[in-house]
């Protein structure tokens, strides 16, 4: 705990904007997080973002941008510590020490680093092998009682727990044993053209996600082209994975039941659904849009935020990356 509060910390890449599952999945649940319960700390995790060649100001500006929408999506910036994490040193300070920790045979048995491998084999370098020990210290940094997790991340947080279960063993009580966050479940969204495939902002296929700040017309067109099948009957069921898809996705962002939304679209063709779906979308995401237009105007404003937060997650950080060092037996600061 920190301050009285359980501590809960999470992050998004800053690897482009993010998707309609980014924020029904994760963002949206986020601000509905009890702040008097919950000292909140969510990282544009930028060092993760570099595993993958980036060009520099491209990526400088979708931080920028990311760190917006956070707020734009209704995150208060006072209640909500939301920073860079390449702004808070400790972050590759103390992974190097969890390095240290890890064993070679648990790095080996992560999923991701085999299927990122797949996807960028000219690139399979020792940062996307020991990215999941950077995600360790994020989480451990801040002794989060909690992280959010969806079930892709799940094998992240565990190795989490074991590297931080170890140090407690050999040094004591270092680390917070961080839980699964069992609020709000997040609507997991799939591709509008896969949809047996979780939607994603890296797809090749423009029209198999929707981007946050996508314009309403390019949100109606991408989803007359969604992908359904040929039997044209609309029920909620696994056979049916892009009716399905649909459904969700009005469900999330309308607050209907899959019964309401079934008893509205009965009778209706496969045209009318994807029309009102994409309406409503259109609708969620306006005043998002809306918000971050206006923060992205007010450079001073985000600035502020970006000092002002950055000194508050040193300061938490800090605090635990010092008493880690001493416990390893790095020498003592001479102030």
């Amino acid at each position: 705990m920190l301050d009285g509060k359980k501590s809960l910390f999470s992050g998004m890449q800053a690897t482009g904007t993010i998707t309609l599952g980014n924020y029904l999945g994760a963002l949206k649940n986020w601000v509905d997080i009890d702040k008097d319960e919950y000292m909140c700390f969510y990282s544009v995790v930028d060092m993760h973002s570099i595993t993958v060649r980036q060009n520099p100001a491209e990526l400088r500006k979708r931080a920028r941008s990311l760190l917006a929408l956070y707020i734009a999506a209704g995150l208060d910036p006072e209640e909500n510590c939301i920073y860079y994490q390449s702004h808070v040193s400790a972050h590759a300070e103390l992974m190097w020490i969890l390095n240290c920790f890890t064993y070679m045979g648990e790095m080996n048995r992560m999923t991701q680093f085999k299927d990122k491998s797949k996807k960028h084999p000219e690139n399979i370098n020792t940062g996307l092998f020991t990215y999941p020990v950077l995600m360790a210290a994020d989480i451990l940094l801040f002794q989060a009682d909690v992280v959010p997790v969806g079930i892709d991340q799940m094998q992240h947080l565990e190795i989490t727990r074991d590297i931080a279960q170890r140090m407690n063993k050999i040094y004591g009580d270092i680390f917070t044993i961080p839980e699964a966050y069992l609020g709000k479940v997040g609507t997991k969204i799939m591709s509008l053209q896969e949809p047996t495939k979780k939607m994603s902002k890296s797809d090749e296929n423009p029209n198999a996600h929707i981007l946050l700040l996508d314009e309403p017309d390019v949100i109606m067109r991408k989803f007359k082209k969604a992908v359904t099948d040929s039997d044209a009957c609309i029920a909620y069921s696994e056979d049916k994975p892009g009716i399905k898809n649909l459904l969700d996705i009005y469900c999330a962002v309308t607050g209907s039941t899959v019964d309401q939304a079934l008893a509205e679209f009965d009778s209706m063709g496969y045209g009318a659904l994807k029309k009102r779906v994409g309406e409503a979308v259109v609708e969620e995401l306006r005043p998002i849009q809306e918000r971050y237009q206006d923060l992205m105007k007010n450079k001073d404003y985000i600035n502020s935020i970006i000092k002002n937060n950055a000194e508050k997650a040193n300061y938490y950080a800090t605090k635990t990356l010092r008493k880690v060092q001493r416990k390893v037996g790095f020498p003592d600061r001479i102030r």
